[in-house]
């Protein structure tokens, strides 16, 4: 055999790795970042399955109004009306994270495509959908959003809805100046120069390599929408009929001084679900930042 055309053995073939994996493993060096979405995934879980599991309708005057924690066997007591406060933390956990994503997802979608239409087409289109955000922009969100509820009924669409309304202008910029960035690189030229469509280019071409900073975006949106809710509940526009962890801060604040548990116990479960948020989000930035990854 000519050695010529011996091929060794003993070098390692390096091989591409897939960039979803690599995301990932960026993701899981982040300790706080892995740390609160185990925390997160728990909440939401107990979310979800909790009530399955503690049937107590949060609305059931079940005990005498204001008995402490762990007093007659209610581990989180009671309200001033004697309902149990762990039946409507666990109720009200699945209506403030539905209307975290709601919202979120709502503004995402505006957000996208008011961006996403500015950063492709610019001229008249960019101006016009430009004015428009700056206008949503300096608006002030909470008297908008009270505003809104106010005169159209504090039900959960409607909640959701000024949430969602009043949100979306932070990645309208963001989508916009991705879609600038985007849009001039060579394999999107090249796309062009291939007879793709304007539709093509913006869905196929341009949006998944925009999409990074959205994701990372949307998910700190989520955190965002929760406070938002428990701001507007606790300036009483939530709707009586629902058990959300806003709805109970509200319903729960003349008494805040006489029995500051049952304003605390909800105001902690926002805390830690808005901060895992955070921290997710803040991992899923650095693992999503190619530049990062080189370090």
């Amino acid at each position: 055999m000519n050695d010529s055309t011996h091929i060794s053995t003993d070098e390692p073939v390096l091989r591409s790795r897939h960039p979803f994996v690599e995301t990932a493993e960026m993701f899981f060096r982040n300790h706080s970042a892995v740390v609160a979405l185990v925390v997160l995934v728990t909440i939401v879980i107990a979310a979800i399955v909790g009530p399955f599991f503690y049937p107590t309708d949060p609305f059931e005057m079940v005990w005498a109004p204001f008995s402490p924690p762990g007093a007659e066997g209610f581990l989180l007591g009671t309200d001033y009306l004697g309902r149990d406060m762990l039946s409507g933390l666990l109720h009200g956990g699945r209506v403030s994270i539905a209307i975290g994503l709601a919202a979120a997802l709502m503004s995402v979608f505006i957000g996208i495509t008011v961006g996403a239409l500015a950063g492709f087409y610019r001229g008249w289109i960019e101006e016009v959908l430009m004015r428009i955000t700056e206008f949503f922009q300096v608006l002030p969100t909470l008297l908008f959003s009270m505003v809104l509820v106010a005169l159209f009924g504090a039900s959960l669409p409607m909640i959701t809805f000024a949430i969602g309304i009043v949100s979306w202008t932070a990645v309208a910029r963001i989508t916009r100046a991705e879609f600038l960035r985007i849009r001039e690189l060579e394999y999107v030229t090249a796309s062009r120069s291939s007879g793709a469509t304007n539709a093509k280019l913006i869905f196929s071409v341009i949006l998944p390599n925009a999409l990074p900073p959205i994701i990372v975006q949307a998910a700190l949106m989520v955190g965002s929408a929760i406070l938002f809710e428990a701001g507007l509940s606790f300036l009483g526009l939530s709707d009586p009929n629902v058990a959300s962890w806003g709805q109970i801060i509200g319903s729960n604040r003349p008494y805040i001084l006489d029995a500051s548990y049952t304003v605390t116990i909800p105001g902690v479960a926002i805390f830690v679900t808005v901060l895992a948020i955070s921290l997710v989000g803040d991992g899923l930035n650095d693992a999503l930042n190619p530049k990062l990854r080189q370090r």
